[in-house]
């Protein structure tokens, strides 16, 4: 005879339902905090992206009105835009790459060092990384001064001014991002580095694997989690430089030559009171950064990484 079917539900569907509750119940202070200083400026923002937004309208002088899309058709009509877009992206790029390359190898070098060394070098980095962003960017200015920088003398350039060309103002400028952003890198590939097993080094130098071997085959693929989140981290830095180049470039450069997206944004806000064009361009850099980081975490999950 076959038992009874039960007439209540079982008694692990209600379970399930709390205990799936419990981690959002845990969360909700963190996301309250994060919904008021996330998410409502970026809805403010993208509000007055939509709207006729100047100097008349804040002052009280005429009144708001919606524009649509208005004011995006007005920036992607700007040929400068386009251009400061480019440069943005190369520049960034061109950090990105520049950092983790110095951050890795500094990361390797760390690892192969004795106590002392290696802590000069962790102290040296660390003051680098909690130096202020205005404050690094005074002290390389000093450094390359046409007049009485060290560097120049130590080249042999004399009056040469680093700022006055565009290639070499933003090389410049890129010299203090990776200064600044490398030590992030370092510290944290290390720490993978430490926790990956020694078992599995010994044994791949025991293969025969070279150096760059092992870094290429068994390091980099252990580390791969790891360097996911400092390759984002760096470009949603990267991609949003902006004192270094306000301060190192006077606002941009001659004649704007070594704008990028943020400073374009500020002065197209504040310097020209076009308070929705520069909303506009920060929603776009909102959407350009976005759209590389679901791109690239969707690129490591079709390989079958874990993140």
């Amino acid at each position: 005879m076959p038992p009874p079917a039960p007439n209540s539900p079982p008694r692990r569907t209600r379970s399930f339902g709390r205990a799936g509750l419990t981690p959002w119940l845990h969360l909700a202070p963190a996301l309250a905090v994060l919904a008021a200083l996330l998410v409502y400026p970026i809805y403010q923002l993208g509000l007055i992206s939509f709207l006729e937004y100047t100097q008349a309208q804040v002052s009280g002088g005429a009144a708001t009105s919606f524009q649509g899309f208005g004011n995006y058709a007005t920036l992607f009509s700007d040929g400068q835009f386009w251009s400061v877009l480019l440069a943005t992206l190369v520049f960034a790029a061109a950090c990105v790459l520049c950092t983790l390359v110095a951050g890795c190898a500094l990361a390797v070098l760390l690892t192969r060092v004795r106590a002392l060394p290696r802590l000069a070098l962790m102290l040296a980095a660390l003051g680098a990384w909690a130096t202020p962003a205005i404050t690094g960017s005074t002290v390389w200015m000093f450094l390359f001064d046409p007049d009485f920088g060290p560097v120049n003398r130590v080249l042999g350039l004399g009056g040469h001014s680093w700022t006055y060309g565009r290639y070499s103002a933003f090389l410049l400028v890129l010299l203090e991002v990776v200064w600044c952003s490398f030590p992030f890198v370092m510290i944290t590939v290390y720490a993978g580095i430490r926790a990956i097993p020694g078992e599995v080094l010994e044994a791949a130098a025991l293969d025969g694997a070279s150096q760059w071997r092992i870094w290429r085959a068994v390091m980099v693929p252990m580390l791969r989690p790891i360097l996911t989140v400092v390759t984002i981290q760096s470009v949603i830095w990267d991609f949003k430089v902006f004192t270094q180049i306000y301060v190192m470039t006077n606002g941009g450069g001659i004649a704007g030559q070594n704008l990028v997206l943020n400073v374009y944004a500020y002065q197209k806000a504040f310097a020209s009171s076009q308070y929705s064009l520069g909303s506009a361009i920060g929603v776009v850099m909102l959407v350009i950064l976005l759209v590389v980081t679901l791109v690239y975490v969707r690129l490591l999950r079709r390989r079958g990484e874990e993140l």
